[in-house]
């Protein structure tokens, strides 16, 4: 990954993670609240991950292959579950938002630990 694509995907992740964790805040009564519910079930009514994934990828274009492809572009080391039969293309998106899913989880749950140490 080239070094503007790598500042663009930073940016991408760190407006993702602020906006989510904000709305997890809101949503739970606080960083302490959030941060259990978002590490027992990042499906939570008040929690939902992967709909807040999905909405970013919306967001920002990235509900594509060339989309996807960017996003496992930048997280080679990363890992995931296999994925399920189908088209290349459903594969490519399915595979990005697990991936992407899962560093905004823990960068969340990292920013939710800061707020209740120094909130």
């Amino acid at each position: 990954m080239d070094a503007y694509e790598r500042q663009q995907f930073d940016f991408l992740l760190t407006t993702a993670v602020e906006r989510y964790v904000e709305r997890l805040e809101q949503r739970n009564e606080g960083p302490l609240h959030a941060l259990a519910r978002l590490r027992v079930d990042p499906e939570h009514p008040n929690v939902r991950l992967s709909e807040f994934v999905r909405a970013v990828f919306t967001d920002f274009l990235l509900d594509t292959p060339d989309g996807a492809c960017f996003v496992l572009r930048a997280l080679p080391r990363r890992q995931l579950p296999a994925p399920a039969p189908g088209l290349i293309a459903d594969m490519l998106q399915s595979l990005a938002r697990a991936a992407f899913a899962d560093l905004l989880r823990q960068k969340a749950e990292e920013l939710l630990e800061q707020h209740v140490q120094y909130g």
